[in-house]
């Protein structure tokens, strides 16, 4: 079966878990189309997404004569099916801050893909995330073009889901994904009770075969990790606040932050600030490689985000044997367990992130390696990439 993904800005360096599954696709044995709007705005530091990048058709690089010709050429074809396309294009545009306008663009996007998958025999369009991708995978099935699906990751979707016009994508959807089962109940809230049965939960996943050996936590003074793109939503800056609280009664405590992102200037300020120069350590984006490192040079992930999705970097330090601390909030609920697998605090309140670490500090290693081998058999039972493809790939093929 042919298939094809409708992403936005692919590859980023936060999205590997999108090349994973698409792989993982390929192994079963769909023949995978990569459509992306606009290239990567972020430098590829790892060579799987640069091969990726490689392997993508960027839709917008097809110039505005080329989209507008294609969408031509739908309206020409059925000018029924143009008119009602156009006018849901508009109909979303004026719910949007965005405006009319980019929707028109979103549309004559949608009439290129429409047409590339009527020429190669595509069958199904995947988007991820329920922004403009899902808008233009929306509108190209409005254009006549294959049936659609996506997948929500959140928070984005659920902090304005009028403004994305949300319900209208799901109505027409031949499915929707939540990745956790909070994802799901949020796509509840704007689907009818009788379409409940074409939402679906299918996690974001893990390779195993990278996570086949855990290294033993570290020896020598406790080293915190927390990575994420330096962004409002992630919560580093709560994270420095509590670092400020433990400076002097954890002078060895380390924390290493792995990322970058508009925070970055504000993050460096407020730590030479608190004079936590030595003791915060910011490394930029590093390749998957460089993230397993610094998951094993740790004793404990930290994720102090306000709004998530399902974070991937949870499961891959679950995966790495480390005990995780995050917050009460999204998905994080369905991967940690407190007292089993980590610890879980308000999302915001640096004096119960702070209370966490100095309980985390005097946790005998012994039970934080106990701890690490609880999640690392929970992350890999329940997230391996190829079985969450294969549960994806039955959603796709099904008959309608």
């Amino acid at each position: 079966m042919k298939i094809a993904y409708v992403l936005n800005t692919y590859p980023q360096p936060s999205h590997s878990f999108i090349r994973r599954e698409l792989q993982a696709l390929e192994r079963l044995g769909l023949n995978v189309t990569r459509l992306a709007m606009r290239r990567p705005d972020l430098p590829l530091v790892d060579d799987r997404d640069r091969q990726e990048e490689a392997a993508t058709e960027f839709v917008l690089e097809r110039g505005a004569m080329a989209l507008t010709g294609a969408l031509l050429g739908r309206v020409l074809a059925d000018p029924r099916r143009g008119l009602r396309a156009l006018r849901l294009a508009l109909r979303c545009g004026a719910a949007s801050p965005l405006g009319r306008l980019r929707h028109l663009i979103y549309l004559a996007e949608a009439g290129w893909v429409a047409g590339r998958c009527k020429r190669d025999g595509i069958a199904h369009l995947h988007a991820h995330f329920g922004t403009n991708s899902a808008m233009v995978a929306m509108l190209a099935n409005a254009l006549g073009g294959p049936r659609y699906s996506f997948t929500v990751h959140g928070p984005e979707e659920f902090d304005a889901p009028a403004a994305l016009s949300l319900p209208a994508k799901l109505e027409r959807a031949a499915f929707a994904v939540g990745v956790s089962q909070f994802g799901r109940s949020q796509l509840c809230r704007w689907t009818a009770f009788e379409a409940w049965n074409r939402l679906a939960v299918v996690p974001c996943g893990i390779e195993p075969g990278a996570f086949e050996q855990a290294a033993p936590l570290p020896e020598g003074a406790l080293h915190l990790v927390s990575i994420g793109r330096f962004a409002e939503q992630k919560g580093q800056m709560v994270l420095v606040q509590a670092m400020a609280r433990l400076r002097d009664t954890h002078p060895d405590l380390h924390l290493t932050l792995v990322g970058d992102g508009p925070m970055r200037p504000v993050l460096a300020a407020e730590i030479d600030k608190a004079g936590l120069e030595g003791r915060i350590t910011l490394t930029g984006w590093l390749d998957q490689d460089g993230v397993r490192a610094a998951l094993d040079a740790s004793h404990a992930l930290v994720m102090p985000s306000f709004a998530e999705g399902l974070p991937m970097v949870v499961m891959e330090a679950m995966a790495a044997a480390r005990p995780v601390i995050s917050t009460y909030v999204a998905g994080i609920p369905e991967l940690v367990q407190p007292g089993r697998t980590g610890w879980l605090v308000p999302a915001g309140d640096d004096g119960a992130l702070a209370d966490a670490i100095r309980t985390l500090a005097v946790t005998p290693r012994e039970q934080l390696a106990a701890m690490g081998a609880v999640g690392r058999t929970r992350a890999l039972r329940r997230h391996d990439i190829d079985r969450a493809a294969a549960r994806l790939a039955a959603l796709m093929t099904r008959t309608p």
